[in-house]
């Protein structure tokens, strides 16, 4: 199928990293790898960080979506539009008004809604995304908790499950000699949630700081400075700063590492836990959000309950003084990567998705 793919919150061409543009490039990738010709519809970012700047953004929108429906009308237009990631702040205004008017299927993934939001001011803004998801011939999750809050708010909508997912091409070859005592985390700099995982994680080392251990930090943003200041107390040698790294740098500093740490307060299920695993890692992280869809209890890594800071600390401590358990827990944890959360299996199930849920309706 030729594939009308768009990101409202960010595009897969946003010049700044992060997880969003990531997952965007990647369910691209898997569309092309099943087969599907796959074009970037529009680079428009509808996200609004106010109710008033939202109505300002889908006013600027009218012009693009005009220019879509001129285009679509004087040339062949697509056999579906997939739009990955609506949530209040940033709806696809285009996707459901153009999948009417030219009657091809919409798909959404990853949507989701917020049901404290419909009584504010973000009301309008929710029931755009609302009214997409009821609209879609399939909204495909990656996480229970979407799935459930989608199916409250719309227990007639179409849903299918897509386990998250990463390109496993740079940890397929055996990875290097790991130095067991050296932590390793992969983090952008910014206020909010990665602020507060940074913040827990320099509280739980404090209590292990007697320990022989190692932390590398790669990652930059605009809280790099809060976040050196985090970890100023701990005695030289302790803290390895990469700065930002690209892609191959991050697996080769992951594959020279022990344990993957990092809370992930918030986190909708973090992909570095996917790559850290697929290089070898055991992972330390919080029993919270979407992490559980991504790393294993007790098989994978330990996950320790959210805010409790010294059931963290305990854990880190746990594989640093048992390198047996963290190697047992490092292989199982690759081959789990490798094996089931890879590209290749994901644009399988991809495609089964799109092969039950849209072909069968045209």
């Amino acid at each position: 199928m030729r594939v009308a793919f768009y990101a409202p919150l960010k595009s897969p061409n946003h010049p700044v990293p992060s997880g969003d543009r990531l997952m965007a490039r990647l369910l691209m990738r898997a569309l092309e790898l099943a087969g599907h010709s796959v074009e970037i519809v529009s680079e428009f970012r509808s996200f609004a960080a106010t109710p008033q700047e939202a109505t300002a953004r889908r006013s600027a929108g009218e012009a693009v979506l005009t220019r879509l429906r001129q285009n679509w009308t004087s040339k062949p237009h697509p056999d579906l539009w997939f739009c990955y990631h609506p949530y209040y702040k940033s709806p696809d205004i285009f996707g459901p008004v153009l999948c009417r008017e030219f009657s091809i299927p919409y798909v959404t993934a990853e949507a989701s809604y917020s049901e404290k939001r419909d009584a504010t001011e973000w009301g309008q803004q929710q029931r755009l995304v609302i009214d997409g998801v009821r609209q879609a011939a399939v909204n495909i999750v990656f996480t229970a908790r979407d799935r459930a809050g989608l199916a409250q708010a719309i227990p007639t909508g179409s849903f299918a499950a897509l386990k998250p997912f990463i390109d496993t091409t740079l940890f397929e070859t055996a990875p290097p000699e790991a130095k067991p005592q050296r932590l390793i985390t992969v983090a952008m700099m910014r206020a909010g949630d990665k602020m507060q995982s940074y913040t827990m994680l320099a509280e739980a080392l404090r209590l292990i700081a007697d320990r022989r251990w190692t932390l590398a930090i790669a990652g930059d943003g605009p809280m790099r400075i809060d976040v050196e200041r985090l970890f100023g107390s701990f005695e030289p040698g302790h803290i390895e700063w990469l700065g930002e790294l690209g892609a191959g740098e991050i697996a080769h500093e992951l594959g020279r590492s022990g344990i993957y740490v990092w809370p992930g307060c918030g986190e909708a299920y973090g992909l570095a836990y996917l790559e850290a695993q697929a290089a070898g890692l055991p992972v330390i992280a919080l029993k919270t959000a979407g992490v559980p869809e991504v790393v294993t209890d007790g098989i994978t890594g330990y996950l320790t309950a959210p805010g409790d800071i010294a059931a963290f600390a305990a854990a880190v401590a746990a594989l640093l003084d048992d390198p047996l358990e963290r190697s047992a827990m490092g292989a199982t944890a690759r081959h789990f990567v490798l094996e089931e959360r890879s590209l290749k299996v994901a644009a399988k199930a991809l495609d089964d998705i799109l092969q039950t849920y849209v072909r069968r309706k045209e």
